[in-house]
């Protein structure tokens, strides 16, 4: 098959992209570069399957690079956006010219092209503080940050295209997806790689609050099972489904798993609540479960074992 990757330099998107190699399917990557990075896509060139690879090289805010990019595909799996939630309260007018404008190109182009189906990366932001966990699907969106609103309004741009215009898609509500290629340099990085650095480089990292809050951490491997299962899963297009493990844990308890794995006692520095951040979630994935046929294989410790191979070759 051949597949259009978004935002294919990317964290997620990369790890899609080795995949999707490695079992024989041919693959074209769009990304600005923006955050994304050449280095996560240095592997094509020694995998032997450079012949089934593209890159285009541009901002899907232009049509015209994302119908350069959609041409030929069979299935999108769309991962581009600015994906912060500082970034977002910092600059919310750009969050939502890549976020909104970008999505509706890919969109259009998409359904232009007659793709079979568009998966597309949401985000468990959608849900917002509400206190009833775990979260599941049919529950009411309550974003508390303009990354978290544009996630949102993705979904129902996809749906919407779904039900008027017949071209399937997917939503998949990520839930703190972490592994190997999540660049801790970034100033807006996510929590893990910031932490297995800062031990790594012998220093503390801060906790932002009291570090009591919890997440659903989920390992990148799980997440590109629920991607390459909703291309095809019958019964998907115009869902949305949680993509997570079904358990949390708490950031201290992270953090002292990190230390434990790392060999590591360095005591945290906390440091003040950050605005739009969520307190506690936990998803319900029965739906992806039924649906998808979903079946997450990593708990926290042996995603985090498996994760910190790779930060220590790279870090």
């Amino acid at each position: 098959m051949h597949y259009l990757v978004t935002g294919g330099a990317g964290f997620i998107g990369s790890n899609l992209v080795a995949a999707l190699l490695q079992r024989g399917d041919s693959v074209c990557v769009l990304d600005d570069f923006s955050t994304g990075r050449h280095e996560n896509l240095a592997f094509v060139e020694s995998s032997g399957a450079g012949h089934r690879f593209r890159l285009v090289e541009g901002d899907m805010r232009s049509m015209e690079v994302v119908r350069d990019a959609m041409a030929g595909a069979e299935y999108v799996l769309h991962q581009a956006a600015l994906g912060s939630v500082p970034k977002s309260i910092a600059d919310p007018l750009t969050t939502h010219d890549v976020n909104l404008n970008g999505h509706m190109n890919v969109l259009i182009a998409a359904r232009d092209a007659g793709v079979k189906r568009l998966v597309c990366a949401g985000s468990s932001s959608s849900y917002g503080d509400t206190p009833t966990l775990p979260k599941v699907e049919s529950m009411p969106a309550k974003p508390l940050s303009p990354y978290a609103v544009t996630k949102y309004a993705q979904e129902a741009y996809c749906q919407v295209f779904t039900r008027v215009y017949g071209l399937e898609t997917v939503v998949l509500r990520y839930f703190n997806i972490y592994g190997p290629h999540q660049d801790p340099y970034s100033q807006y990085a996510a929590v893990i790689p910031l932490f297995v650095k800062a031990l790594l480089e012998g220093r503390p990292p801060t906790i932002h609050g009291d570090g009591l809050q919890t997440r659903d951490f989920t390992f990148i491997e799980d997440c590109i099972q629920a991607n390459l299962r909703a291309c095809e899963a019958p019964g998907a297009a115009g869902e949305v489904f949680n993509v997570a493990t079904g358990s949390r844990v708490t950031l201290l308890d992270l953090y002292a798993l990190l230390c434990e794995l790392l060999g590591k006692e360095i005591p945290p520095v906390h440091g003040p609540e950050r605005a739009g951040d969520i307190k506690h979630s936990l998803a319900d994935i029965g739906k992806a479960q039924a649906v998808l046929g979903y079946d997450p294989v990593y708990d926290i410790r042996s995603g985090l074992t498996k994760a910190i191979v790779w930060y220590r070759k790279n870090l």
